[in-house]
């Protein structure tokens, strides 16, 4: 048991590693068969989460094949347990993470995929996916994000670069006319200060851009905001929802932005399941958001932190209530801003 545990957890480790290589998954990816499932054939596949969007996943199977996956409202998700003696646990479509080994049964549609009435996988294995997914989905936004502005500063100097030249030679071109005019050694002094003042100049403007790169991926905090919730709830109030309006409308206006989504809860009940509801919160906050037609990968992947990091004492009602909370904060480059955070709290009782 203890060995078939530490192959499933390598398993997951290297499928983790490949999805940090996009490059190399993508040169893998051309190579892969993408398998189709007949309409209203039954089935049943075992295999690896390769990606996922809101409704939908791509899983490969033992065989290397990708099978297009389709999650509904009727999917259940469920724990595939060991202990015959307690009830599988139930899991919401935001545990379907990336490298997580699942066993998924349902039928074909029309398109191919497969239709998910069941989908089980293990407690342990939920546990290290979501470790991972949590470090390598916001590495990943940040990099993609990064090379595009890289790319962008990098034209930008190249331009720069070239119109220095084009101001140089003309600038040669303009010394040696006052020259043969003027035939004196007072019109080339004159020509020489202008190059050199240009030059300058251009180097000052080289130097912005540079320091501008190296600030590129450097994020401060542009607005942060807390919403909450009622005790046992994962429900936007009319309030809560009224804060994300604004802050989605805020984000909206900024360049190169991040907005990160945490989720917490009090210390009432057991602490796997405040760790649940704390993920179910910030799921709901992410939906409302994206909505809001706030792109996905403009978003780090929410986490919950169930009972860590309270910014209230749990031994007081009024202590209870702050810590029953999800946290939002838009999050900007200071290689494209530099402006300070502000911060703000809204109920939802």
């Amino acid at each position: 048991m203890k060995h078939t545990k530490l192959f499933s957890l390598l398993s997951v480790l290297l499928t983790a590693f490949a999805l940090c290589l996009p490059a190399a998954a993508q040169t893998q990816g051309n190579a892969t068969a993408t398998s189709r499932v007949a309409a209203g054939q039954k089935q049943k596949i075992s295999g690896v989460v390769l990606s996922r969007e809101i409704d939908k996943l791509v899983v490969r199977d033992i065989n290397g094949s990708d099978v297009a996956v389709s999650v509904s409202g009727a999917t259940k998700i469920v724990e595939k347990k060991a202990n015959p003696f307690r009830g599988a646990r139930t899991y919401p479509v935001s545990a379907l993470l990336r490298g997580l080994e699942v066993e998924v049964e349902g039928r074909g549609d029309n398109s191919g995929a497969l239709v998910a009435e069941k989908i089980k996988f293990t407690n342990d294995d939920f546990g290290v996916a979501r470790s991972l997914d949590s470090r390598v989905a916001p590495v990943e936004t940040r990099v993609t994000t990064t090379e595009g502005r890289m790319d962008t500063a990098e034209n930008r100097l190249t331009a720069a670069e070239q119109n220095a030249q084009r101001l140089s030679g003309q600038l040669e071109e303009l010394a040696a006319v006052a020259n043969t005019a003027r035939g004196g050694a007072k019109a080339a002094q004159e020509t020489a200060d202008q190059a050199l003042a240009a030059s300058k100049a251009n180097s000052a403007e080289i130097q912005t851009t540079n320091d501008r790169i190296s600030q590129i991926d450097n994020y401060e905090a542009k607005q942060n905001i807390a919403v909450n919730f009622k005790v046992n709830s994962a429900v936007l109030s009319d309030e809560a929802k009224a804060a994300l309006d604004e802050i989605a409308a805020q984000a909206k206006n900024e360049k190169g932005y991040l907005i990160q989504v945490t989720g917490y809860a009090s210390a009432d009940g057991p602490e796997a399941k405040n760790r649940a509801l704390s993920e179910r919160r910030a799921e709901a906050v992410r939906r409302y958001l994206a909505e809001h037609d706030i792109p996905l990968q403009r978003m780090v992947n929410p986490f919950g932190f169930g009972e860590l990091k309270p910014v209230a004492e749990n031994d007081t009602r009024e202590g209870r209530k702050q810590n029953r909370r999800v946290e939002v904060a838009i999050l900007v480059s200071k290689g494209l801003t530099a402006s300070g955070a502000t911060t703000s709290n809204v109920s939802s009782q």
